[in-house]
């Protein structure tokens, strides 16, 4: 609620509000039992810090199948390639036999041509001309044989080689399978996403979470600030980046520095019926002081969230803090 200036004027306005900071949830990925957590409530951790473990044995025995079946699919991959290479070299030499055939021929043919026109001519014999006809004949078998038997190998070169791409995709599937129990098996171990302080110890170990069950409540304290509401008859007077002084009911001694960091677009509570000037005052904005990192880093020990407090803000550039709003942090 708007406190009403008490000394620094009327340049100054004051509301009530609280600490606040970013809370962020450590939670599983996936669900299991937790094996071990290595914080405690209050504990200042660091970015990557590892907070807590979950029983990954499952993960491993996954792990151990897939890297088995991979090792089983590159064999399997060596083999289909040498039966490729086996079946290259089975359709060159059926290759061969086709020119061997097709050459064949061509003799048979010449040695037939011969013979017909000496039987024509009248000085060739009936038996030499069937015998060599019939040797035309078979030697065209032959080629056609060779010829059936060269596609017959060109067809199970492809198919071998369908069966290496066929293995090669096997390995690659399981190279990824691989990859994701590996992934799975980082994510079990819970990190801190941030530096911060352990507010809560959520779960203990031994406790089977589901994927996604929280294990720690972390708070940011690169991230604090003060929440607290103004009226839309200041509130539009208060620019972004305004100059706060803070007031902590704990430590009235303090007068701690912030920035103005957020103006609600939107009034957060109004009274049911709005009929005069002075009940539309009492539409409230919600605002935040960040209060400075540095000062934040230096005193980390002294942050706590949920304090009461007042903040003061400077709404006239030309005003003057009064001297019991001057700075004064811990040293």
């Amino acid at each position: 609620m708007l406190r009403k200036p008490s000394g620094p004027g009327d340049g100054f306005v004051s509301g009530n509000g609280r600490v606040e900071a970013t809370d962020i949830d450590v939670a599983t990925k996936l669900a299991g039992p937790i094996q071990d957590i290595l914080v405690n409530e209050g504990d200042f951790v660091q970015p990557g810090q590892l907070l807590a473990e979950m029983r990954i044995d499952g993960l491993l025995a996954q792990r151990d199948e897939a890297r088995a079946k991979y090792r089983h699919d590159v064999t399997a991959v060596a083999s289909a390639e040498a039966k490729v290479a086996a079946l290259q070299s089975y359709v060159a030499a059926q290759q061969a036999t086709e020119l061997q055939r097709k050459s064949d021929l061509e003799l048979a043919q010449q040695k037939f041509g011969r013979t017909d026109r000496m039987v024509k001519a009248g000085v060739g014999s009936i038996d030499d001309f069937d015998v060599d006809r019939a040797g035309v004949r078979s030697a065209e078998a032959a080629l056609a044989a060779a010829k059936a038997q060269v596609f017959s190998a060109q067809a199970g070169v492809k198919s071998a080689q369908a069966d290496v791409l066929g293995a090669s995709a096997s390995a690659a599937a399981t190279t990824a399978t691989i990859a994701r129990i590996e992934a799975d098996i980082q994510d079990s171990h819970l990190k801190a996403p941030r530096g911060g302080r352990i507010q809560y110890r959520i779960a203990q170990p031994g406790e089977v979470l589901a994927g996604g069950g929280k294990v720690l409540n972390l708070v940011d304290l690169n991230d604090v600030y003060m929440t607290f509401y103004l009226p839309e008859t200041v509130v539009g007077r208060v620019p972004l980046g305004a100059e706060v002084r803070l007031v902590l009911d704990a430590a009235p001694q303090y007068v701690i520095p912030a920035k103005i960091s957020y103006v609600s677009s939107t009034a957060q509570f109004t009274p049911k019926t709005v009929e005069t000037a002075s009940e539309r005052q009492k539409l409230m904005f919600r605002v935040k002081a960040q209060i400075d990192r540095e000062l934040l880093q230096k005193n980390l020990k002294m942050v706590k969230t949920g304090l009461p407090g007042v903040a003061w803000i400077k709404l006239d550039p030309k005003a003057v803090w009064p001297a019991n709003l001057e700075i004064k942090v811990p040293e």
